[in-house]
């Protein structure tokens, strides 16, 4: 429900492209780990990733419960709230590992949160938190890298310019790009595998950026 939501609801924000590694198929029980820029990005993955026929499994912060009507949405599709730093935590983990063992996609974010910069411009995925690598290593699911761009483009900054980017959105018309990288299975050792997959996301957005002309897509990576 919430994916079919977001593919109708993007079209209107902006003009949204899609692209895979060639003879990517995500396979089914696998992690989509994708870079969070932006309140829009969300509904952009999901609706990009309904093109390739997968509505997954989101996990999401578990605030977002209690907001009207988005918290009913979530709690009817089965996604799965993350309740950080409390005992509930590793319940979380426990409901992902079963989703994929039942052969659905789990979509989260490397980050964990959005940047705290103001401005619109693309910039590399920042620190990866280790609920990824802890995740992939209980299932022992494969990593699929997805990048997205152009969501800051929709809204960004502080809650003024939000509100007033998402208002003019329709008019504007932004691009916006997603990228599906090949699937990884990622290393032993949560340090290394956390990398690893920030590396591959980072590939990913790096496409995506590229796509749409972004400056930091032609940088050289650190």
């Amino acid at each position: 429900m919430l994916s079919r939501i977001a593919a109708a609801v993007v079209p209107s924000l902006g003009h949204l492209t899609v692209t895979a590694d060639p003879a990517t198929a995500p396979p089914a029980g696998s992690i989509v780990v994708a870079n969070h820029t932006s309140l829009a990005d969300p509904g952009i993955v999901l609706a990009a990733l309904l093109r390739l026929g997968i509505e997954p499994v989101v996990l999401a912060t578990a605030g977002l419960w209690r907001i009207p009507v988005l918290g009913r949405l979530l709690e009817r599709g089965g996604h799965v709230p993350v309740h950080r730093g409390t005992h509930r935590a590793a319940a979380a983990l426990d409901e992902a590992v079963a989703a994929l063992r039942d052969g659905r996609h789990v979509l989260l974010y490397g980050e964990g949160r959005l940047p705290s910069r103001t401005d619109a411009a693309e910039a590399p995925p920042e620190t990866f938190r280790t609920g990824l690598a802890r995740l992939a290593h209980a299932s022992g699911a494969p990593v699929v890298p997805l990048g997205q761009a152009g969501a800051r483009r929709v809204t960004s900054g502080r809650r003024a310019k939000q509100l007033s980017g998402l208002l003019t959105a329709p008019a504007r018309r932004p691009r916006l790009h997603v990228h599906v990288g090949s699937a990884v299975h990622l290393p032993p050792g949560v340090e290394e595998a956390t990398a690893t997959a920030r590396a591959a996301v980072t590939s990913a957005w790096r496409t995506a950026a590229a796509h749409l002309g972004e400056p930091a897509a032609l940088r050289t990576a650190p």
